[in-house]
Protein backbone atom coordinates (compact mmCIF):
# COMPACT_ATOMS: atom_id res chain seq x y z
CA UNK A 1 0.00 0.00 0.00
CA UNK A 2 0.96 3.48 -0.99
CA UNK A 3 0.30 5.95 1.45
CA UNK A 4 0.57 10.06 1.73
CA UNK A 5 2.65 10.07 5.14
CA UNK A 6 5.47 8.30 6.59
CA UNK A 7 4.75 4.85 8.03
CA UNK A 8 4.34 6.54 11.91
CA UNK A 9 1.34 8.04 11.08
CA UNK A 10 0.02 4.50 10.42
CA UNK A 11 1.89 3.00 13.65
CA UNK A 12 1.03 2.25 17.20
CA UNK A 13 3.12 5.37 17.78
CA UNK A 14 0.45 8.04 17.77
CA UNK A 15 -1.97 6.08 20.36
CA UNK A 16 0.63 5.32 22.53
CA UNK A 17 -0.79 7.25 25.56
CA UNK A 18 -4.32 7.53 24.00
CA UNK A 19 -6.98 8.91 26.84
CA UNK A 20 -9.71 6.93 24.87
CA UNK A 21 -7.45 3.51 25.00
CA UNK A 22 -7.25 3.23 28.70
CA UNK A 23 -10.89 1.95 28.85
CA UNK A 24 -11.22 0.68 25.69
CA UNK A 25 -7.29 -1.13 25.25
CA UNK A 26 -6.67 -2.48 21.38
CA UNK A 27 -7.37 -5.94 22.42
CA UNK A 28 -11.10 -4.96 23.28
CA UNK A 29 -11.49 -4.35 19.69
CA UNK A 30 -9.52 -7.63 18.51
CA UNK A 31 -10.81 -8.97 15.19
CA UNK A 32 -9.37 -12.64 14.17
CA UNK A 33 -6.96 -12.25 10.91
CA UNK A 34 -8.58 -13.19 7.81
CA UNK A 35 -6.84 -16.40 6.44
CA UNK A 36 -6.97 -18.82 3.76
CA UNK A 37 -10.04 -18.44 0.92
CA UNK A 38 -13.31 -17.26 1.59
CA UNK A 39 -16.46 -15.52 -0.38
CA UNK A 40 -19.00 -13.06 0.57
CA UNK A 41 -21.77 -11.15 -1.45
CA UNK A 42 -20.26 -7.54 0.44
CA UNK A 43 -16.56 -7.07 1.16
CA UNK A 44 -16.30 -3.54 3.19
CA UNK A 45 -12.34 -2.35 3.58
CA UNK A 46 -11.97 -0.35 6.26
CA UNK A 47 -13.43 -0.64 10.07
CA UNK A 48 -13.82 2.86 11.58
CA UNK A 49 -16.99 4.32 11.84
CA UNK A 50 -18.19 4.34 8.22
CA UNK A 51 -16.68 0.69 7.55
CA UNK A 52 -18.60 -0.14 10.65
CA UNK A 53 -21.80 1.29 10.05
CA UNK A 54 -21.80 -0.39 6.62
CA UNK A 55 -21.19 -3.85 7.65
CA UNK A 56 -23.99 -3.15 11.00
CA UNK A 57 -26.94 -2.62 8.15
CA UNK A 58 -25.67 -5.38 5.46
CA UNK A 59 -25.68 -7.76 8.22
CA UNK A 60 -29.06 -6.53 9.61
CA UNK A 61 -30.54 -6.45 6.62
CA UNK A 62 -29.73 -10.11 5.87
CA UNK A 63 -26.58 -9.81 3.69
CA UNK A 64 -23.60 -11.84 3.62
CA UNK A 65 -20.52 -9.35 4.67
CA UNK A 66 -17.10 -9.56 5.55
CA UNK A 67 -15.22 -6.55 6.99
CA UNK A 68 -11.26 -6.44 6.61
CA UNK A 69 -9.22 -4.09 8.83
CA UNK A 70 -5.42 -2.94 8.54
CA UNK A 71 -5.03 -3.08 12.14
CA UNK A 72 -8.10 -3.34 14.57
CA UNK A 73 -11.47 -2.23 14.23
CA UNK A 74 -11.83 1.59 15.62
CA UNK A 75 -7.81 1.81 15.14
CA UNK A 76 -7.65 5.08 13.07
CA UNK A 77 -9.53 8.08 14.11
CA UNK A 78 -12.72 6.59 15.16
CA UNK A 79 -10.92 5.61 17.77
CA UNK A 80 -8.88 8.17 18.80
CA UNK A 81 -11.03 11.56 18.00
CA UNK A 82 -12.08 14.21 20.29
CA UNK A 83 -15.85 11.90 20.29
CA UNK A 84 -17.78 15.16 19.29
CA UNK A 85 -20.96 13.88 17.44
CA UNK A 86 -22.35 16.90 15.82
CA UNK A 87 -22.96 19.25 13.03
CA UNK A 88 -20.79 18.77 10.10
CA UNK A 89 -18.95 17.19 7.71
CA UNK A 90 -18.59 19.64 4.59
CA UNK A 91 -16.07 22.64 4.66
CA UNK A 92 -17.78 24.47 1.61
CA UNK A 93 -19.17 27.38 1.71
CA UNK A 94 -23.14 27.93 0.89
CA UNK A 95 -22.22 29.31 -2.19
CA UNK A 96 -20.42 26.65 -3.48
CA UNK A 97 -23.00 24.02 -2.23
CA UNK A 98 -25.50 25.79 -4.42
CA UNK A 99 -23.54 25.29 -7.24
CA UNK A 100 -23.27 21.80 -6.20
CA UNK A 101 -27.20 21.07 -5.42
CA UNK A 102 -28.30 22.99 -2.94
CA UNK A 103 -27.14 23.83 0.60
CA UNK A 104 -30.38 22.66 2.29
CA UNK A 105 -29.89 18.70 1.67
CA UNK A 106 -25.96 19.14 2.97
CA UNK A 107 -27.94 20.86 6.21
CA UNK A 108 -30.65 18.26 6.23
CA UNK A 109 -28.01 15.07 6.12
CA UNK A 110 -26.06 16.88 8.70
CA UNK A 111 -28.41 16.78 11.20
CA UNK A 112 -29.58 13.47 10.69
CA UNK A 113 -26.02 12.34 11.06
CA UNK A 114 -26.73 12.94 14.63
CA UNK A 115 -30.03 11.79 14.62
CA UNK A 116 -28.51 8.28 13.07
CA UNK A 117 -25.89 7.59 16.06
CA UNK A 118 -28.66 8.65 18.65
CA UNK A 119 -30.72 6.41 17.35
CA UNK A 120 -28.39 3.41 17.00
CA UNK A 121 -27.09 4.20 20.84
CA UNK A 122 -30.56 4.20 21.96
CA UNK A 123 -32.29 0.96 20.15
CA UNK A 124 -29.21 -0.93 21.08
CA UNK A 125 -28.46 0.55 24.71
CA UNK A 126 -25.22 0.83 23.75
CA UNK A 127 -22.66 2.54 27.25
CA UNK A 128 -20.33 5.14 25.10
CA UNK A 129 -20.32 7.21 27.58
CA UNK A 130 -23.35 9.78 25.97
CA UNK A 131 -22.97 13.07 27.47
CA UNK A 132 -24.28 16.65 27.53
CA UNK A 133 -26.41 18.30 24.72
CA UNK A 134 -25.24 20.80 22.05
CA UNK A 135 -21.96 22.42 21.06
CA UNK A 136 -20.34 25.85 21.56
CA UNK A 137 -18.89 28.21 18.83
CA UNK A 138 -16.44 30.25 20.76
CA UNK A 139 -15.15 33.41 19.21
CA UNK A 140 -11.73 33.80 19.92
CA UNK A 141 -11.60 37.71 18.80
CA UNK A 142 -13.69 40.25 19.29
CA UNK A 143 -13.83 40.36 15.12
CA UNK A 144 -15.26 36.16 15.17
CA UNK A 145 -17.82 37.55 17.90
CA UNK A 146 -19.19 39.60 15.04
CA UNK A 147 -19.45 36.76 12.38
CA UNK A 148 -21.21 35.22 14.88
CA UNK A 149 -23.83 38.05 15.67
CA UNK A 150 -23.96 37.91 11.76
CA UNK A 151 -23.86 33.86 10.89
CA UNK A 152 -26.52 33.49 14.11
CA UNK A 153 -29.50 33.92 11.96
CA UNK A 154 -28.31 32.16 8.66
CA UNK A 155 -27.41 28.69 11.03
CA UNK A 156 -30.52 29.12 12.69
CA UNK A 157 -32.29 29.00 9.38
CA UNK A 158 -30.10 26.44 7.67
CA UNK A 159 -31.07 24.25 10.04
CA UNK A 160 -34.48 24.91 11.88
CA UNK A 161 -33.38 25.43 15.38
CA UNK A 162 -32.73 28.33 17.83
CA UNK A 163 -29.35 29.66 19.26
CA UNK A 164 -28.21 31.39 22.17
CA UNK A 165 -25.57 34.04 21.59
CA UNK A 166 -23.61 34.66 24.96
CA UNK A 167 -21.81 37.97 25.24
CA UNK A 168 -18.65 38.42 26.49
CA UNK A 169 -19.67 39.63 29.99
CA UNK A 170 -21.72 36.82 29.90
CA UNK A 171 -19.61 33.99 29.55
CA UNK A 172 -18.67 32.85 33.44
CA UNK A 173 -22.20 32.44 34.38
CA UNK A 174 -22.24 30.03 31.75
CA UNK A 175 -19.46 28.34 32.48
CA UNK A 176 -17.61 29.25 29.54
CA UNK A 177 -15.17 31.52 31.73
CA UNK A 178 -11.79 31.78 29.55
CA UNK A 179 -9.74 35.15 28.69
CA UNK A 180 -9.07 34.07 25.38
CA UNK A 181 -12.86 33.97 24.29
CA UNK A 182 -15.10 37.02 23.49
CA UNK A 183 -18.29 35.17 23.44
CA UNK A 184 -19.97 32.42 21.55
CA UNK A 185 -22.91 31.03 20.45
CA UNK A 186 -24.72 27.80 21.61
CA UNK A 187 -26.30 25.32 19.14
CA UNK A 188 -28.36 22.80 20.32
CA UNK A 189 -27.29 20.26 18.39
CA UNK A 190 -25.68 16.83 19.00
CA UNK A 191 -23.64 15.74 22.38
CA UNK A 192 -20.46 14.05 23.12
CA UNK A 193 -19.28 10.47 23.92
CA UNK A 194 -16.35 7.69 24.20
CA UNK A 195 -15.27 7.34 20.60
CA UNK A 196 -13.84 3.89 21.19
CA UNK A 197 -16.58 2.39 23.43
CA UNK A 198 -18.93 3.48 20.32
CA UNK A 199 -16.19 1.75 17.69
CA UNK A 200 -16.29 -1.05 20.35
CA UNK A 201 -20.19 -1.56 20.12
CA UNK A 202 -20.68 -0.81 16.66
CA UNK A 203 -18.06 -3.97 16.20
CA UNK A 204 -19.57 -6.14 18.43
CA UNK A 205 -23.56 -5.27 16.96
CA UNK A 206 -22.24 -6.21 13.49
CA UNK A 207 -20.46 -9.42 14.30
CA UNK A 208 -23.85 -10.30 16.43
CA UNK A 209 -26.00 -9.78 13.22
CA UNK A 210 -23.89 -11.91 11.54
CA UNK A 211 -20.63 -9.84 9.99
CA UNK A 212 -17.37 -11.18 9.83
CA UNK A 213 -15.27 -9.04 11.36
CA UNK A 214 -11.43 -9.78 10.60
CA UNK A 215 -8.56 -7.26 12.19
CA UNK A 216 -4.62 -7.19 11.25
CA UNK A 217 -5.67 -7.90 7.60
CA UNK A 218 -5.04 -5.45 5.23
CA UNK A 219 -6.21 -5.25 1.38
CA UNK A 220 -3.14 -5.35 -0.71
CA UNK A 221 -4.81 -5.75 -3.87
CA UNK A 222 -8.13 -5.34 -5.23
CA UNK A 223 -8.88 -7.64 -9.21
CA UNK A 224 -12.21 -7.31 -10.56
CA UNK A 225 -13.26 -10.42 -11.90
CA UNK A 226 -16.54 -11.86 -13.41
CA UNK A 227 -19.32 -11.29 -10.55
CA UNK A 228 -17.32 -9.11 -8.47
CA UNK A 229 -14.06 -8.49 -6.97
CA UNK A 230 -11.19 -10.73 -5.37
CA UNK A 231 -9.40 -9.09 -2.60
CA UNK A 232 -5.70 -10.07 -1.55
CA UNK A 233 -4.26 -9.97 1.70
CA UNK A 234 -1.14 -11.05 3.43
CA UNK A 235 -2.81 -14.24 4.46
CA UNK A 236 -6.30 -14.73 2.35
CA UNK A 237 -7.93 -14.30 -0.51
CA UNK A 238 -11.89 -13.43 -0.59
CA UNK A 239 -14.20 -12.84 -3.22
CA UNK A 240 -16.87 -10.60 -3.23
CA UNK A 241 -19.48 -9.32 -5.25
CA UNK A 242 -20.27 -5.98 -4.10
CA UNK A 243 -16.99 -3.87 -2.63
CA UNK A 244 -17.13 -1.01 -0.30
CA UNK A 245 -14.28 1.08 0.65
CA UNK A 246 -14.29 2.64 3.50
CA UNK A 247 -10.67 3.62 4.80
CA UNK A 248 -11.25 8.04 5.21
CA UNK A 249 -7.71 9.16 5.91
CA UNK A 250 -6.46 6.19 6.82
CA UNK A 251 -6.78 4.95 3.01
CA UNK A 252 -4.18 4.55 0.02
CA UNK A 253 -3.22 5.65 -2.85
CA UNK A 254 -3.72 2.26 -4.39
CA UNK A 255 -6.11 0.26 -3.40
CA UNK A 256 -7.97 0.73 -5.09
CA UNK A 257 -6.33 2.85 -7.69
CA UNK A 258 -8.94 5.15 -8.05
CA UNK A 259 -8.37 6.80 -4.65
CA UNK A 260 -5.42 8.02 -5.92
CA UNK A 261 -5.12 12.08 -4.54
CA UNK A 262 -8.73 11.92 -4.24
CA UNK A 263 -8.11 12.13 -0.14
CA UNK A 264 -5.61 14.41 1.87
CA UNK A 265 -4.93 12.95 5.64
CA UNK A 266 -4.78 15.84 8.08
CA UNK A 267 -3.13 15.45 11.31
CA UNK A 268 -5.40 15.92 14.57
CA UNK A 269 -3.33 16.13 18.11
CA UNK A 270 -4.57 15.84 21.29
CA UNK A 271 -4.04 15.82 25.55
CA UNK A 272 -6.34 14.98 28.27
CA UNK A 273 -5.94 15.97 31.63
CA UNK A 274 -5.95 14.29 34.63
CA UNK A 275 -9.69 14.29 36.20
CA UNK A 276 -10.24 17.52 37.72
CA UNK A 277 -12.36 18.41 41.35
CA UNK A 278 -15.05 20.92 41.30
CA UNK A 279 -13.02 23.35 42.93
CA UNK A 280 -10.39 22.84 40.32
CA UNK A 281 -12.80 23.44 37.63
CA UNK A 282 -14.79 26.64 39.31
CA UNK A 283 -11.15 27.98 39.63
CA UNK A 284 -10.61 28.47 35.93
CA UNK A 285 -14.32 29.21 35.24
CA UNK A 286 -15.33 26.25 32.68
CA UNK A 287 -17.95 24.18 34.09
CA UNK A 288 -19.54 22.75 30.82
CA UNK A 289 -19.65 19.83 29.89
CA UNK A 290 -20.47 21.03 26.10
CA UNK A 291 -18.60 20.63 23.27
CA UNK A 292 -16.45 23.78 22.18
CA UNK A 293 -14.22 24.74 19.56
CA UNK A 294 -13.19 28.21 17.69
CA UNK A 295 -14.03 28.82 14.27
CA UNK A 296 -10.70 29.37 12.66
CA UNK A 297 -8.55 27.63 10.25
CA UNK A 298 -5.94 25.81 13.23
CA UNK A 299 -9.14 25.44 15.68
CA UNK A 300 -9.37 24.18 19.09
CA UNK A 301 -11.35 21.82 19.79
CA UNK A 302 -12.70 20.60 23.55
CA UNK A 303 -14.81 19.35 26.17
CA UNK A 304 -14.34 17.97 29.77
CA UNK A 305 -15.92 14.45 30.18
CA UNK A 306 -18.49 13.04 32.74
CA UNK A 307 -15.08 12.43 35.16
CA UNK A 308 -13.91 16.55 34.62
CA UNK A 309 -11.26 15.52 32.73
CA UNK A 310 -10.48 18.09 29.87
CA UNK A 311 -9.99 16.90 26.37
CA UNK A 312 -8.46 19.48 23.87
CA UNK A 313 -7.16 19.01 20.55
CA UNK A 314 -6.30 21.02 17.67
CA UNK A 315 -5.14 20.70 14.25
CA UNK A 316 -1.37 21.16 13.24
CA UNK A 317 1.67 18.82 12.13
CA UNK A 318 2.98 17.96 8.59
CA UNK A 319 5.35 15.63 9.50
CA UNK A 320 4.66 12.25 11.29
CA UNK A 321 7.63 10.80 13.42
CA UNK A 322 8.00 10.27 17.29
CA UNK A 323 9.97 13.59 17.43
CA UNK A 324 7.29 15.93 15.74
CA UNK A 325 4.61 13.75 18.19
CA UNK A 326 6.38 15.29 21.19
CA UNK A 327 7.06 18.85 19.46
CA UNK A 328 3.04 19.04 19.25
CA UNK A 329 2.42 17.63 22.22
CA UNK A 330 4.21 20.60 23.80
CA UNK A 331 2.27 23.34 21.05
CA UNK A 332 -0.94 21.96 22.41
CA UNK A 333 -0.70 22.21 25.72
CA UNK A 334 1.06 25.32 25.28
CA UNK A 335 -2.24 26.46 23.66
CA UNK A 336 -4.35 24.89 26.33
CA UNK A 337 -2.35 26.76 29.16
CA UNK A 338 -3.17 29.93 27.44
CA UNK A 339 -6.71 29.25 26.85
CA UNK A 340 -7.19 27.85 30.55
CA UNK A 341 -4.37 29.41 32.64
CA UNK A 342 -5.89 28.43 35.99
CA UNK A 343 -5.15 24.62 35.05
CA UNK A 344 -1.71 25.23 33.99
CA UNK A 345 -0.46 23.24 36.96
CA UNK A 346 -2.87 20.28 36.03
CA UNK A 347 -0.86 17.38 34.77
CA UNK A 348 -2.06 16.08 31.06
CA UNK A 349 -0.78 12.80 30.85
CA UNK A 350 -2.28 11.45 27.90
CA UNK A 351 -0.99 12.78 24.20
CA UNK A 352 -1.85 11.46 21.01
CA UNK A 353 -3.06 11.88 17.62
CA UNK A 354 -4.82 10.86 14.22
CA UNK A 355 -5.66 11.32 10.74
CA UNK A 356 -8.84 13.44 9.57
CA UNK A 357 -9.75 13.43 6.26
CA UNK A 358 -10.34 15.89 3.26
CA UNK A 359 -11.23 16.14 -0.22
CA UNK A 360 -10.55 18.21 -2.91
CA UNK A 361 -14.20 19.11 -3.22
CA UNK A 362 -14.87 20.39 0.29
CA UNK A 363 -17.60 17.58 0.82
CA UNK A 364 -17.81 14.13 1.75
CA UNK A 365 -18.13 11.66 -0.88
CA UNK A 366 -20.82 8.75 -0.14
CA UNK A 367 -21.04 7.20 -3.81
CA UNK A 368 -20.45 4.73 -6.46
CA UNK A 369 -16.61 4.67 -7.55
CA UNK A 370 -16.72 5.51 -11.20
CA UNK A 371 -15.69 2.96 -13.92
CA UNK A 372 -15.41 0.16 -11.17
CA UNK A 373 -19.01 -1.14 -11.13
CA UNK A 374 -20.10 -3.00 -7.85
CA UNK A 375 -18.03 -0.98 -6.06
CA UNK A 376 -18.50 2.16 -3.98
CA UNK A 377 -16.99 4.07 -1.66
CA UNK A 378 -17.75 6.74 1.39
CA UNK A 379 -14.71 9.28 2.57
CA UNK A 380 -13.73 12.30 3.53
CA UNK A 381 -15.84 14.48 6.52
CA UNK A 382 -13.64 17.37 7.47
CA UNK A 383 -13.00 16.26 10.68
CA UNK A 384 -16.54 15.57 11.69
CA UNK A 385 -16.63 11.80 11.01
CA UNK A 386 -18.50 10.50 14.28
CA UNK A 387 -22.03 11.42 12.82
CA UNK A 388 -21.58 12.07 9.22
CA UNK A 389 -19.08 8.66 8.44
CA UNK A 390 -21.61 6.94 10.64
CA UNK A 391 -24.77 7.90 8.19
CA UNK A 392 -22.60 7.50 5.01
CA UNK A 393 -21.47 4.15 5.92
CA UNK A 394 -25.29 3.64 6.34
CA UNK A 395 -26.18 4.90 3.30
CA UNK A 396 -23.32 3.55 1.09
CA UNK A 397 -24.43 0.20 2.80
CA UNK A 398 -27.93 0.74 1.06
CA UNK A 399 -26.80 1.68 -2.44
CA UNK A 400 -24.25 -1.46 -2.66
CA UNK A 401 -27.22 -3.13 -2.04
CA UNK A 402 -29.44 -1.86 -4.43
CA UNK A 403 -32.16 -0.36 -1.34
CA UNK A 404 -33.34 3.10 -1.42
CA UNK A 405 -31.18 4.99 0.89
CA UNK A 406 -32.84 5.55 4.53
CA UNK A 407 -32.08 9.36 3.77
CA UNK A 408 -31.34 11.33 0.77
CA UNK A 409 -27.70 11.88 -0.34
CA UNK A 410 -27.26 15.24 -0.70
CA UNK A 411 -25.99 16.17 -4.53
CA UNK A 412 -22.51 17.40 -3.23
CA UNK A 413 -21.72 14.36 -1.39
CA UNK A 414 -22.80 11.77 -4.17
CA UNK A 415 -20.01 13.50 -6.95
CA UNK A 416 -17.20 11.86 -7.34
CA UNK A 417 -14.22 14.28 -5.64
CA UNK A 418 -11.33 15.55 -8.31
CA UNK A 419 -8.01 14.92 -7.42
CA UNK A 420 -5.73 16.99 -5.29
CA UNK A 421 -2.83 18.94 -7.57
CA UNK A 422 0.53 18.03 -6.80
CA UNK A 423 -0.27 14.36 -6.32
CA UNK A 424 1.89 12.74 -3.70
CA UNK A 425 3.25 16.51 -2.63
CA UNK A 426 -0.03 17.55 -1.81
CA UNK A 427 0.65 18.09 1.88
CA UNK A 428 2.04 21.10 0.37
CA UNK A 429 -1.51 21.91 0.31
CA UNK A 430 -1.65 21.89 3.66
CA UNK A 431 1.41 23.77 4.77
CA UNK A 432 -0.09 26.72 2.37
CA UNK A 433 -3.33 26.33 3.96
CA UNK A 434 -2.10 26.36 7.72
CA UNK A 435 0.38 29.15 7.06
CA UNK A 436 -2.74 31.45 5.86
CA UNK A 437 -4.80 30.21 8.86
CA UNK A 438 -1.64 31.83 11.17
CA UNK A 439 -2.24 34.98 9.23
CA UNK A 440 -6.26 35.34 9.23
CA UNK A 441 -6.73 33.81 12.52
CA UNK A 442 -5.66 36.58 14.27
Amino acid sequence: MKRPFPAHAYSMGPLRRCFWAEAVPGEDLHAPLATGESSADFAVIGGGYTGLNAALALAEAGEDVILLEAEHPGFGASGRNGGFCCLGGSRASDRQLERRGGAAPVRRAEMAAIDHVAALIDSHGWDVDRHSSGEVIVAHTPAKLEALRRDRRGIEADYGIETVLVEAPDMAAHGMSSPRFHGALKVPEGFALHPRKYARALAAAASAAGARLHGQSPVTAIEAEAGGFRLTTPQARIRARRLIVATNGYSSEDVPPWMRARFLPAQSSVIATRPMSEDELAAQGWTTRNMAYEERGLLHYFHLTPEGQMVFGQRDGLISSPANEERLARKVRADFNATFPAWEGVEAPHYWSGMVCLTASLTPFCGAIPEMPGAFAAFGYHGNGVAMGSLCGALVADLARGAEPRHPIPPAFAAAPGRFPLGPLRRGYLAANYAWAVLTDR
